[in-house]
């Protein structure tokens, strides 16, 4: 048995509300390795409901924001240093320390950082991760894919897991309705534009559910809503019971990215529903999509309109059976465990 600390990040409770895949990750991780007999604690928003003890004194900024409106850009910088005094104060208590947050914890960790272990939930090609990563060149990161790792400078490089999630959690359909499904950010590195185009290609209406981006605000009214019809919906956020609703009842889930994805949480909700995923050939998506067994992975939007015309070639019950091989919660928790092991035998 091992003494864990998953340190979340302190935008969103854990588990999210509506939207959230980094506080999504660490209630399943957490939920898995409790169930394979190790002990957890859990750092998080006082806002968290997780199961197991959390430990923490303030609520999360998407609380604070609901409380007070508009708060200083200051405030996540705030809740990170409270949440890292925390941390500092048990660091004796726990074999291994795994954070998925920002940057401050590195210097709170200090000598423990060879048994610890950062997973980073973003890009890792941008300027702020090189320089942290140079910074730090003995702190242990797993990439959440073989796309991600390739930009992860080879010191820092513990090994890749690919994200699991809990299968009871979505129900396998088999018999979908006749409409296609995008969920994410209404934002230009998703598309859900591009989304819209191509079901209207291929003659099929498309329901489109999200949040509007907070960094890219006007790209929604700009961009999406002149394209919305009444065969291309837009019903906003969903919570865990609509979009197993929606997505279980999707011809296929388009993932239409214009970005290096480094996972993309939804495309394996998707296939745990039994619905073939249609994504663009970026960043994590041929490592996540079986092209002709899961979905298609495609180069364009005429790619994607071919694709459609192909997507009852895909079984439906095996989309739903090679998510149960690859991408549940336990085999995340199993392939982290080895990680956690590696790092306590250096």
């Amino acid at each position: 048995m091992l003494r864990i600390a998953q340190v979340a990040p302190n935008i969103f409770p854990v588990p999210p509300l509506n939207h959230g895949g980094t506080e999504r990750i660490v209630q399943e991780l957490t939920g898995a390795l409790r169930s394979l007999g190790h002990e957890v604690t859990l750092f998080a928003p006082t806002d968290s409901a997780a199961n197991g003890p959390i430990v923490g004194s303030l609520p999360s900024l998407q609380a604070l924001e609901t409380q007070y409106g508009k708060v200083p850009p200051s405030i996540p910088a705030v809740l990170e240093a409270v949440q890292m005094e925390h941390l500092r104060r048990r660091l004796g208590d726990f074999d291994v320390v795994h954070c998925h947050g920002e940057f401050f914890h590195a210097a709170l960790l200090g000598e423990r950082r060879r048994h610890s272990l950062t997973t980073i939930h973003w890009r890792v090609d941008e300027l702020d991760r090189q320089l942290f990563f140079a910074a730090f060149p003995d702190l242990p990161v797993a990439a959440i894919s073989a796309a991600q790792e390739s930009g992860i400078p080879a010191p820092n490089r513990a090994g890749t897991v690919h994200h699991g999630i809990d299968g009871s959690r979505y129900t396998l359909r088999t018999e979908p309705g006749r409409y296609l499904a995008f969920i994410g950010r209404m934002t230009d590195q998703k598309r859900p534009d591009t989304a819209i185009r191509v079901a209207n290609a291929a003659g099929r209406a498309i329901r489109l559910a999200g949040t509007v981006d907070v960094g890219n605000p006007t790209y929604f009214e700009r961009e999406v809503r002149p394209l919305l019809s009444d065969r291309a919906e837009y019903v906003g956020p969903v919570d865990d019971a609509a979009k197993n609703t929606l997505l279980g009842g999707a011809e296929a889930l388009l993932f239409p990215i214009d970005w290096p994805e480094p996972f993309g949480l939804v495309m394996i909700e998707a296939m745990a529903c039994g619905t073939p995923v249609i994504a663009w050939n970026r960043g994590s998506v041929p490592e996540i999509v079986e092209d002709g067994v899961t979905g298609f992975v495609v180069n364009s939007e005429a790619e994607a309109v071919e694709a459609l015309g192909r997507i009852g070639s895909i079984s439906r019950a095996g989309v739903r059976a090679r998510f149960e091989e690859r991408f549940t919660s336990r085999h995340m928790a199993e392939r982290y465990v080895e990680l956690y092991e590696r790092l306590l035998a250096r």
